[in-house]
Formats: structure tokens, C-alpha cells, sequence
């Protein structure tokens, strides 16, 4: 187990930030972290990076207990925060230089260490750059090879592609998961669904403090009501169809406006094939038809509420 969190729990005063929190990772997962602005994300990885004191609970890093001054162990984290941290008085060279030289002293390897790094974010043409003169992409590329040039065994990436743009956040992706075949066990937190469901090989979704669900995307999305849903265009859908498709195994919602059918199915099989059998044999004209499986974004606005959050 690469990290395991047992019963963590983190006060701020009366505030308990993390309840009881618990946490696996394997070794060789993309573990996805998500929840709710507030929901303990933050303070979790920091308690984990043990850059803070917790009230009570374990942590162990590569099977070791994690504790500040547990070097050897800190050697093998590679961090990427959310806010981009690099010296806007370096270049894009020394800054990725001293980040690794924290790690490696030794010059030679050091230097082909970093060169691997540059070319790993695609930063070549850019190593004399100052950050100032850099793009939100390139800024973020470089924050991550600041992070990673060392080479560690786990890397902790907090919201890497915010404010980026469609081209540098699917760079920023591809390298992640290149990050990963290559051996390392990743920690992913993201807002963007589509991210986590793109990559991630297992998820936890947080709230409170609190784990309220952990599973592969396909456990979570068995978790909720909505197994699928069905839109069909009907220009005129009486009421006591309507009752009648309500009433079918498996719906558990149905919502029909502005000549639009929406159904919720919680789960059976074949279910827009016997919708699209009733409606024929009833006489009942249809248009334009789709059917969407719940998506990663479905299953964290029912578990965690919809709700503004500060």
C-alpha cells in the first residue's frame, strides 16, 4: 500500500476539518480525490505530507509511518499544488534545476534529470524563459516538472489544469497517465469530472471530513438512483401514457415539458427498447431519441448535494 490513512482526524478549534478519515492507495493507481470546496481535500494532504499536526488516526507513506522528519520517505513525493510555485527571478531551467537539486545532489545526474523533465512537459523552447513570460499553459507544465523532475515514486496533484486551455490541460492529462505508466502511483484532485473520470483507475469522494464514497467509476455510478436516462421528442403525450410509462419497472423518474420526455431508469435492462415498443404500438409519434448512463458529475452532485458551497 503506497498510502494508508487510518481514522484521521484534524480540528481546527471547534471546526473537525477531517472525521475519522480513512484512505488506500495502491501502487500503481491514479487515485482520484474529490469533494466539495471545504470538504477536508486540502487538509487530508497535508496531514498525509505531514505538514500538518493531526488530533488523532495513522498515516503510513511506502509502509512506513509518515512523520516531518521522515526524509528517505519525503525523497520519493513528487508535490504539483493547485497555486503555481516557482521563482519568478529563475528561469525555466533553474527553476526546475533547484527544485530537483533538493533531491539530487549530484550534478551530472541532476543535469539529465531536468533536461528529461523539460522535454517530459514540452518546456524546450522555453528554458531560458522567465515565468512572467510564460502562458497559463506553459506556467502550469512548468510547475509540474518542478515537481516531478526528481523522478518520486508517488506524485500529489492538486487542480493541475485550472485556467488552462483545452490544448495544454489535454497535454497536462497525457502526461499524467505517461507519469503513471512509467511506475508511478499518482493522487489526483480535480473540480473537472470528466478529468477524473477520463483517468483515474479509482475514486473517493469526500465531504465533511468525512469518505461518503470509493469505488472504480463504475461502482460509484451503481451507487445512485439514475442508472440511465432516456429523452425522447413526443409532440403530444397524454396523461395517461404518461402514469403508464411512470409506472414501468425501473423508472424512478419522469419529467415531460415543452414536448420533451425525460426518464430516469434506477437500473433493467433494455429499457429504451421497450420504451420505443410502447410508444410504436400505441400509436404514439417520436422524434429525436437519446440515452445517456450517469456521469462521474451525476454521482457527486447526488452524493454530495447541490447546495452552494463557499
Amino acid at each position: 500500500m503506497v498510502i494508508n490513512v487510518q481514522n484521521l482526524v484534524k480540528r481546527y478549534g471547534e471546526l473537525v476539518a477531517v472525521d475519522h478519515f480513512n484512505l488506500q492507495v495502491r501502487e500503481g493507481e491514479i487515485f482520484g480525490l474529490l469533494g466539495p470546496n471545504g470538504s477536508g481535500k486540502s487538509t487530508t494532504i497535508n496531514c498525509i505530507l505531514s505538514l500538518l499536526k493531526y488530533d488523532k488516526g495513522s498515516i503510513e507513506v511506502f509502509g512506513k509511518p509518515m512523520t516531518p522528519t521522515s526524509y528517505a520517505i519525503k525523497r520519493d513525493i513528487g508535490i504539483v499544488m493547485q497555486n503555481v510555485a516557482v521563482f519568478n527571478e529563475l528561469t525555466v531551467y533553474e527553476n526546475i534545476n533547484y527544485f530537483c537539486g533538493l533531491y539530487i545532489k549530484d550534478k551530472e545526474e541532476r543535469r539529465a534529470l531536468v533536461e528529461e523533465a523539460i522535454h517530459f512537459v514540452g518546456l524546450e523552447d522555453f528554458k531560458r524563459f522567465l515565468p512572467k513570460k510564460l502562458s497559463g499553459g506553459l506556467l502550469r507544465r512548468l510547475n509540474i516538472a518542478c515537481g516531478i523532475a526528481h523522478k518520486p515514486k508517488l506524485i500529489i496533484l492538486d487542480e493541475p489544469t485550472v485556467a488552462v486551455d483545452p490544448q495544454s490541460r489535454n497535454a497536462i492529462l497525457e502526461g499524467i497517465q505517461k507519469l503513471n505508466r512509467e511506475g508511478a502511483t499518482i493522487v489526483y484532485t480535480s473540480h473537472y469530472m470528466e478529468e477524473v473520470e477520463q483517468i483515474c483507475t479509482r475514486i473517493a469522494i469526500m465531504d465533511k471530513g468525512k469518505t461518503l464514497a470509493m469505488g472504480t467509476k463504475e461502482e460509484l455510478k451503481a451507487m445512485i438512483r439514475s442508472a440511465e436516462t432516456v429523452h425522447v421528442e413526443i409532440f403530444d403525450l397524454s396523461d395517461v401514457h404518461l402514469r403508464i410509462i411512470e409506472a414501468q419497472d425501473s423508472v424512478s423518474k419522469v419529467r415531460y415539458q415543452n414536448n420533451f420526455l425525460e426518464i430516469h431508469y434506477s437500473g433493467g435492462k433494455n429499457n429504451l427498447m421497450q420504451l420505443l415498443n410502447y410508444l410504436q404500438n400505441n400509436g404514439i409519434s417520436f422524434g429525436r431519441v437519446t440515452s445517456e448512463e450517469p456521469t462521474l458529475n451525476d454521482v457527486f452532485l447526488e452524493i454530495t448535494g447541490k447546495e452552494l458551497r463557499d
